[in-house]
């Protein structure tokens, strides 16, 4: 028996003794007053901080009682559908104008705005061969382990890592902001390369060009993209940027930076978070959902064919077998999730220059039928409605983007959130986040090794 199959055996021996040992009760949680995920059964999260940097809303008082309203997002205190709308259309630099606003807390006037890019442009820059040293050495499906890889790498070479001065900080944040778009692509060029045995392509990102426009450019064998696609992936970073300080990841920086950790091992750690399909890989689930709704669904389905697979699918009858319709529902949301709704209008118009209407249409009958159908089924708490991810599965899908980089690209928009949460707890930090937990361990008396 080889040392790797003495492990194996070894795990499938004693992994009964963790399930016993660890296991609590769930009616404990109710006894001792304890929250599940810091969550009361209504969908309210335990208050474990104070920011200025962005505000969710989807209740509203109404005579004294707390009733759900359409779901709000606000960026520094702007309406996200305001911030969209007054995104230039023939511009696709959404993404810089709205980094701007989250890291320092105004919206840039043009001057501002262009150093702004400016800055972004010359900071795509990577360290002399680290493409080949770090990025091609051990290509990897899971891009987010690849990305994490880089930015560790990367703090090799910052001599002020220790530096923990809010400029210093600063600086780091925004050149990691600036080579994420290039860390994630060349990441997936490799594992295609080197694992799919494909055509490896490294383009150099062009400093004239937006963040969004770069990455289609980069990933795309020949560079080449239309203005809507860029607007559309514009605007979906845009809306992954942030939400609200209370999602697992920006938790995760707020509490690895209070421990007074450096920069680089903070954004390690909220890419650790973020790549778990709770989290930043549930689009990828909802592409896979919908595959499998198409390939079972008749040519022309009506509305009841659709609400008899739903139905199978909440029944884990069919897809995964987990009793779960991927892109519906949100810890916080419940009639309506702004990014979604936002999203969806420009995710229409590209579906239309695409010539997939007809998935679009589909897609738009789920989102309208899996809430009356999980209503049906489920005894639920709070109203049920399409997240941000119901959608951006079908624009990447759209984009020609793989599916390796679709949490990728979400680190790409959200660590602009990180960055800012990093600065806010940082200029405010005087204690280590440390929650309690409520212990239920039974004491017992040691008993000596010889005795046992």
């Amino acid at each position: 028996m080889t040392f790797e199959e003495r492990m194996k055996q070894f795990a499938e021996e004693h992994i009964e003794m963790c399930k016993q040992t660890d296991r609590v009760d769930s009616s404990v949680f109710d006894e001792l007053g304890v929250k599940r995920g810091l969550r009361d059964k209504n969908g309210k999260g335990v208050v474990a901080g104070i920011t200025h940097i962005s505000k969710i809303e989807s209740k509203k008082l109404v005579d004294g009682v707390e009733k759900p309203c359409e779901g709000q997002l606000y960026y520094r205190g702007y309406n996200i559908y305001d911030i969209v709308a007054g995104l230039k259309r023939n511009k696709c630099d959404g993404f810089e104008e709205v980094s701007y606003l989250l890291l320092f807390g105004e919206l840039p006037d043009k001057a501002k705005l262009k150093e702004y890019k400016k800055i972004i442009a010359k900071n795509r820059r990577l360290p002399t061969n680290f493409v080949r040293d770090v990025i091609m050495k051990a290509p990897s499906k899971d891009i987010m382990n690849s990305l994490t890889r880089s930015v560790l790498t990367l703090a090799s070479y910052d001599d002020g890592i220790g530096d923990m001065s809010p400029e210093h900080v600063l600086i780091q944040c925004i050149n990691l902001i600036s080579v994420f778009p290039m860390l994630a692509v060349y990441a997936y060029h490799a594992y295609n390369h080197y694992e799919l045995n494909d055509s490896l392509y490294i383009h150099r990102p062009d400093d004239s060009l937006s963040t969004a426009e770069n990455l289609l450019r980069m990933l795309r064998p020949d560079k080449q993209y239309t203005e809507l696609e860029a607007r559309v992936l514009d605007l979906a970073l845009v809306l992954h940027m942030e939400h609200g300080g209370g999602n697992n990841s920006t938790f995760t920086t707020r509490v690895v930076t209070s421990a007074g950790s450096d920069t680089y091992s903070v954004v390690a750690a909220a890419l650790s978070s973020l790549k778990g399909p709770k989290h930043g890989g549930a689009n990828i689930k909802v592409v896979e959902m919908m595959e499998d709704i198409f390939a079972n669904l008749s040519d022309e389905p009506d509305e009841h064919e659709i609400k008899e697979y739903l139905r199978k699918i909440l029944h884990k009858e069919a897809f995964d077998r987990s009793g779960l319709i991927y892109g519906m529902g949100h810890a916080v949301y419940s009639i309506s999730d702004p990014r979604a709704e936002t999203l969806k209008v420009f995710v229409e118009k590209l579906a239309k220059e695409k010539h997939k209407e007809k998935e679009f249409a589909i897609y738009s009958a789920i989102e309208r039928l899996a809430p009356i159908v999980i209503g049906e089924e489920r005894n639920i708490y709070k109203g049920v409605s399409a997240n941000v991810d119901f959608y951006s599965g079908l624009l990447y899908t759209m984009l020609d983007i793989p599916t390796e980089l679709y949490t990728p690209l979400f680190a790409i928009a959200r660590i602009v959130g990180w960055s800012a949460h990093r600065m806010e707890e940082l200029i405010n930090m005087d204690k280590i986040i440390r929650p309690a937990y409520a212990s239920v361990v039974e004491l017992k008396d040691y008993v000596k090794l010889e005795d046992r």
